[in-house]
């Protein structure tokens, strides 16, 4: 019996060293050399999802209904009593500017970053890239813009100015530490809603193959050449998508990305309230993170004006909690500075505010207030 007892508890001691080895190569960020700031946030996001997620805001701090570059303001804070837990901001001005403006953009931008970061909150970054080889900006104009994906992969005819784009985004990368001394992490989210044709390095304007290639490139040149190891690299398509092979068909591969979005506006009011569909390819969305040990987020929605008060709890709410998910965060778009429609979060005095409030009680979500300590080890 003492044999049969000391055998049983080798297999119960190896398998248990199996399971976590195993749990701990799922959890394995694409970085290899990433900070441990950057480590602890992924990890701990993973563990928020299983129960919660955070609430996200593009542009909250520098900018809201009517006003730009109050200090410590958001509309969202404003509403309800906390910043969101997570800020979006945009890469976009680090192109097609000139170098004074570009060093402007880091400045701003670390200023913004480090703040929230300081005050325990978590960065996002999109990147509404112009047309590096043509006129058009991001979006794709026909008849001036040129599918700009194949000239600046490795090969393409300016795939050197693309590497001083990057560059830049590098260098200020490196240049973000909190008050602690520490490089910020930034989800880092390029290249999405990629399987549209509105932006230039969308589907109809680049094969799979070439897309492929600039994820891959990107990645590795931000991380192996110019040493960014405070990125998460989010994959985010759009919600073109019915299967788990159709959300991907231009996936770089689970050693290039950690986490894995959909963007969804149409189905979520803009076109139609279609929640039994949002939620089904948040499902998918979700099934596949966790398979993979990736993230997942609900990477970008909203409902412009948000002319249905109750569009927080009746709507993003329910369609999150539909099925078992674990999301890590979902984001609304911005509130623009001058246009009286176009906003995606309430401000003081808005009809939807007194929903968005018990959105923000519900215990599903957390705001930045709710957070502890998310850039350590748990």
């Amino acid at each position: 019996m003492k044999t049969r007892a000391f055998l049983y508890f080798i297999f119960l001691f190896f398998t248990g060293v199996g399971f976590n080895i195993s749990r701990a190569q799922e959890y394995k960020l694409t970085d290899h050399e990433a900070t441990e700031e950057t480590k602890n946030l992924f990890n701990n996001l993973h563990e928020l999802s299983k129960e919660h997620t955070l609430f996200a805001h593009q542009h909250a701090t520098e900018y809201g209904h009517g006003w730009e570059g109050d200090k410590d303001r958001s509309d969202v804070k404003s509403v309800c009593g906390s910043h969101p837990a997570m800020i979006g901001i945009d890469f976009m001005g680090f192109s097609d500017a000139s170098r004074k403006s570009i060093e402007q953009t880091k400045k701003e931008l670390k200023e913004i970053v480090t703040d929230a970061y300081d005050r325990g909150g978590v960065v996002t970054a999109a990147w509404h890239f112009s047309n590096p080889v043509s006129e058009g900006k991001f979006y794709w104009k026909d008849g001036v813009s040129l599918p700009a994906v194949k000239y600046i992969i490795p090969g393409g005819e300016a795939h050197e100015e693309y590497k001083v784009i990057l560059n830049d985004i590098g260098e200020w990368a490196n240049s973000i530490k909190g008050s602690d001394g520490k490089l910020v992490p930034i989800i880092f989210r390029p290249f999405h809603e990629q399987d549209g044709g509105w932006f230039w390095w969308g589907r109809p304007h680049c094969t799979q193959d070439e897309f492929i290639s600039l994820w891959q490139f990107t990645v590795s040149y931000l991380r192996d050449s110019l040493d960014v190891h405070n990125f998460i690299y989010a994959f985010s398509p759009d919600c073109k998508f019915n299967s788990e092979k159709e959300y991907l068909e231009r996936y770089p591969g689970d050693e290039w990305v950690d986490m894995v979005g959909m963007d969804n506006y149409g189905d979520m009011g803009r076109d139609r309230y279609d929640l039994q569909t949002a939620a089904r390819k948040l499902k998918i969305v979700s099934d596949y993170a966790i398979k993979k040990g990736k993230l997942a987020a609900f990477t970008e929605t909203g409902l412009e004006s948000i002319p249905n008060s109750t569009w927080w709890t009746e709507t993003l709410l329910k369609t999150m909690q539909t099925h078992d998910m674990q999301l890590c965060y979902v984001l609304v778009w911005r509130n623009d500075i001058h246009s009286p429609t176009h906003y995606y979060a309430p401000f003081p005095g808005h009809a939807s505010a007194p929903d968005f409030i018990r959105f923000r009680e519900d215990p599903y979500t957390l705001f930045e207030a709710d957070l502890d300590n998310i850039y350590r080890k748990k």
